[in-house]
């Protein structure tokens, strides 16, 4: 850990679509800085219960209406699971889930954005600064649902660039280039 580290203020908060390598770079920053790594995909089922004392809940649109439908139905448990995660882990790199971030419900997206206003070091993770680019990028590495293009939806949606204090694209980096452009980033709005 360098003294620069220590003016970094925690949490730092990693958003951004499914498939873009907010964990993977979460770890390695975590290592970095010294801090735990959480991840929400690592820890959401325990507060989504908190809200919802039928896991199932989701599960039963998805069966009747499709991927899309399910998505909707976990948005409630998703807002309040981005508001556990932030009081439970003050001091951590916290890689949030790709839907958790994006609310298209403006009273849920008032309570994800009220919970992340506190955090200073919060983080897009996106392939390219072309929404295209970076749809193309992430369907290829990981085919969407049938029926739902979430690359689409969540490169596109404005909730992660509202929610966003730096950008990090990580298209032609390896994963370490991409923890140290976001360390450098980090270190520059610290000082």
């Amino acid at each position: 850990m360098s003294r620069w580290d220590t003016l970094v203020i925690p949490p730092v908060v990693l958003i951004g679509p499914v498939g873009v390598g907010k964990s993977t770079i979460a770890g390695l920053l975590a290592a970095r800085m010294g801090w735990p790594q959480v991840s929400m995909d690592a820890v959401c089922a325990g507060y989504y219960a908190e809200v919802s004392a039928d896991q199932a809940v989701a599960e039963r649109p998805e069966q009747a209406a499709g991927v899309r439908a399910a998505y909707q139905a976990w948005k409630p448990l998703e807002a309040h699971a981005v508001e556990r995660i932030l009081a439970d882990h003050q001091h951590a790199v916290i890689d949030l889930g790709g839907g958790h971030s994006v609310q298209e419900d403006p009273t849920l997206f008032a309570r994800v954005q009220a919970a992340l206003a506190p955090v200073r070091n919060l983080a897009l993770l996106l392939p390219n600064p072309d929404p295209e680019e970076s749809v193309r990028v992430l369907t290829e590495r990981r085919a969407p649902p049938v029926g739902f293009d979430w690359h689409r939806h969540f490169v596109t949606h404005p909730s992660n660039g509202a929610l966003a204090k730096l950008v990090v694209y990580t298209a032609g980096q390896t994963p370490g280039q991409t923890c140290d452009a976001l360390y450098k980033a980090l270190v520059r709005t610290a000082s």
